[in-house]
């Protein structure tokens, strides 16, 4: 993910789990820019330097944990 990208050039997906999380981003045209486990440290110096982007996380009882979260690192769009 280099150059200067706006959050319609490419979707992250955020698979939450108890303590190792998967990322997996696509650009404009489907191609993976970034496929990720994360452990939970890591999270959010991850997302952190990523530009804003739009983050579809799945539905569990962390979500909104998570929402809230990536919300203060930025304008983030966020889908769950």
């Amino acid at each position: 993910m280099k150059g200067a990208i706006r959050y319609e050039d490419y979707h992250i997906g955020l698979d939450l789990a108890k303590n190792v999380f998967q990322v997996h981003g696509v650009d404009a045209s489907g191609q993976v820019v970034v496929r990720k486990s994360l452990r939970r440290s890591q999270m959010l110096p991850f997302f952190a330097k990523l530009p804003s982007c739009l983050v579809g996380i799945e539905a569990s009882s962390t979500s909104h944990h998570w929402a809230r979260e990536l919300i203060k690192l930025g304008q983030w769009r966020l889908s769950h």
